[in-house]
């Protein structure tokens, strides 16, 4: 399944139903740079069992404003919309699929 960007608008839609990872990022984040390529090979990896959805800050505060995000890149895992997990900070592939393995 390929990478959602979501909006203020298609949030609940894009994360109400299975587990989601969330990504809250920006730009011209350094750290949500370095963590892309790393969400990439997750979704090719466990895709069929994980959606990942990126939102970008900047332009959905609403969303970003409703989880609590002070730091990017947030990352957050709902299962059936509701929040299972957080991690703040650039995280190796190994400690993301460790984290969405405790929910899966």
């Amino acid at each position: 399944m390929a990478i959602t960007h979501a909006t203020d608008q298609t949030f609940q839609e894009e994360t109400g139903s299975g587990v989601v990872l969330v990504d809250f990022w920006a730009p011209w984040c350094g750290p949500c740079k370095m963590i892309a390529p790393v969400l990439e090979e997750l979704d090719g990896e466990i895709g069929d069992s994980v959606k990942i959805v990126k939102v970008d800050v900047d332009e959905n505060q609403g969303s970003a404003s409703k989880f609590g995000v002070m730091s990017i890149p947030t990352l957050l895992v709902l299962k059936d919309g509701e929040v299972v997990d957080k991690v703040v900070g650039f995280q190796p592939k190994e400690a993301l699929s460790e984290l969405l393995g405790r929910h899966v």
